[in-house]
């Protein structure tokens, strides 16, 4: 390494200076297949260093650079591979580690929020795109504030016509789904089933997929809503 540092000048200006060493191995008298080589070379470059970062990875986890997952049985992330939401294309994916710990409790106190927010979000993903789409109610919306439909804004902006009693309704309403049945560990609630049997099934393999369905598209909705945010702003 120190040779290859120190054996030719590298500052600006010299060749070694842009990567060329003399290695002629990505070369060409044509000028634009020689651009066209050294371009490939550094798209080359970059995938090898998240392709040996992924092998570093996979060897220190499964004791195999190729990843083999049957080798690391003893795996705290196994623990909820049978769980809703292990879908394909990527299976159980906690990328930022939460389930490490392999804590049931944490895994399902986390499952539960996952399934509000992403319910949260369908509706408000929905709410968001149909005005766009539908128009909007003829007539008002509240008559002793004077407010019509056609006077709210789609999107981020409506929120500056919610008067101080509508914010009011929103947070009680918030409250009564929190507080109106048990939640706690082991409860149908706990699970995300409040009685609205809208997802169910006399299959348990169909009421299964149902369930599934609904926290892939919540995901989906959650980045959504984000997205047009981000647009909206």
């Amino acid at each position: 390494m120190a040779y290859c540092e120190a054996s030719q000048t590298q500052e600006p200006g010299t060749a070694a200076y842009a990567g060329d060493f003399g290695f002629k191995v990505l070369t060409s008298s044509d000028p634009a297949e020689k651009t066209k080589k050294l371009s490939a070379e550094l798209a080359n470059g970059r995938l090898a260093m998240m392709a040996i970062i992924g092998m570093f990875f996979q060897d220190g986890l499964t004791g195999s650079a190729w990843g083999d997952w049957a080798n690391y049985t003893a795996s705290p992330l196994r623990a909820f591979e049978n769980e809703l939401g292990v879908q394909d294309p990527v299976g159980f994916w906690d990328p930022a580690g939460f389930t490490a710990d392999g804590s049931v409790e944490d895994f399902k106190r986390r499952r539960q929020t996952e399934i509000k927010h992403g319910r949260i979000a369908m509706l408000a993903t929905m709410g968001y795109i149909t005005p766009e789409i539908t128009g909007k109610f003829p007539g008002f919306l509240s008559p002793s504030a004077g407010l019509k439909f056609a006077d709210v804004p789609n999107g981020l902006a409506a929120i500056s016509k919610v008067p101080a009693a509508g914010w009011g309704q929103i947070l009680a309403y918030m409250a009564f789904c929190e507080v109106s049945q048990d939640q706690s560990a082991g409860t149908p609630a706990a699970a995300g089933d409040f009685g609205f049997k809208v997802l169910t099934s006399s299959d348990p393999a169909e009421k299964t997929k149902k369930l599934s369905a609904e926290l892939a598209n919540g995901r989906l909705a959650m980045m959504a809503i984000i997205g047009m945010f981000f647009q909206d702003t």
